[in-house]
């Protein structure tokens, strides 16, 4: 079935082309009957402007992009796997809906894959998660359109907007709550500790908090594993459950882990809280409905994409606005994955 064109359009509603785009886009005054024929002949003829068009002949698209980092070599893998994408792209979609954009999605190959992307869908701006490069930044700044980054921390980040939390006083709150309850031997499970500055931020915040109670760093309570998935908290807590050390504290930097290691201590015959005591990060909205509950570090993610979302889009449409950091806050939320030492 062949599409309707703008000149269908103008031909039925005995108009000119201009005059059609004129109505659409509301550029200038049109009489009132005109203006009638003209939507009457677009519901008719059941015609949708092409957008791909019009954003190159205004230079602005209305179209912003969110990049994920990939698992798996697919987006798909990223929302299955960890919900904290689900929250903050709800968060982010939520604001630029309300504000007149679209948004699009991606995961994040190679520098020159990201930079194809953003030229070939004539984006707006774009909001990048994870981890982010020297070569990422070379291709963004040379690209130069409107960039909010989330949870970095490289110096060469500055030239962007970025939007993260306290990941140092949420490690620290961790730390000390299972401190409080009596427990000494805690452990921490991160991602990695070498790659992840994130991580590495709340890692720094679980060693102050061991240091101001005068317990010593044990190295032998540090777990990581490569991404954070439900299967790979199930692999750290089979870990756990096999070490010998008398570990009765977890830290963990996100709550997918530490849902997947309650699970495998609970396959294994372990009790949390009774055996352990366990601490994740984020407050994802499922925390609160596992069995135990989690206790956990809340970052509002929501509220974090709906920051940055905010954030881009007044970039877009100020060139003057100055670029800004904004540290969002962190609180401890407690609830029955923790208790007092037996």
């Amino acid at each position: 079935m062949k599409k309707t064109t703008i000149k269908d359009v103008a031909k039925y509603a005995e108009v000119s082309p201009a005059t059609v785009s004129y109505v659409l886009n509301g550029v200038k005054k049109v009489s009132d009957d005109t203006k009638r024929r003209v939507l009457e002949a677009v519901e008719v003829l059941n015609y949708y402007p092409d957008f791909t068009a019009i954003s190159l002949s205004k230079k602005k698209s209305n179209l912003i992009g969110i990049m994920l980092p990939l698992v798996e070599d697919s987006p798909a893998s990223v929302f299955k796997n960890n919900l904290y994408y689900n929250e903050f792209v709800s968060g982010v979609e939520s604001v630029a809906r309300n504000r007149k954009f679209d948004t699009m999605i991606a995961g994040v190959g190679n520098p020159e894959e990201c930079r194809n992307w953003v030229k070939k869908r004539n984006l707006d701006g774009l909001i990048f998660l994870g981890m982010f490069s020297q070569n990422l930044y070379n291709e963004l700044k040379a690209l130069n359109i409107p960039t909010v980054l989330i949870d970095t921390y490289e110096e060469y980040t500055n030239l962007f907007d970025n939007v993260k939390v306290n990941d140092e006083h949420g490690g620290y709150l961790a730390t000390k709550h299972l401190i409080d309850l009596g427990h000494k031997d805690i452990g921490f499970v991160a991602t990695n500790l070498t790659s992840s500055p994130v991580d590495t931020k709340r890692f720094e915040g679980y060693k102050k908090a061991l240091q101001e109670a005068g317990l010593s760093l044990d190295k032998k309570l540090i777990f990581e594993t490569k991404d954070i998935t439900f299967d790979n908290g199930l692999k750290i807590g089979k870990k756990i459950v096999n070490y010998n050390r008398k570990l009765t504290g977890i830290v963990t930097v996100s709550d997918v882990l530490a849902i997947g290691i309650i699970k495998a201590l609970q396959k294994q015959g372990k009790q949390v809280p009774g055996d352990y005591s366990i601490v994740g990060f984020d407050d994802l909205t499922i925390s609160n409905y596992t069995t135990p509950s989690l206790t956990t570090v809340r970052q509002d993610i929501i509220e974090k994409g709906k920051t940055a979302g905010n954030l881009l889009l007044n970039s877009i449409e100020s060139i003057d606005i100055e670029h800004q950091t904004v540290e969002m806050p962190v609180e401890l939320i407690i609830r029955e994955s923790t208790q007092k030492r037996n």
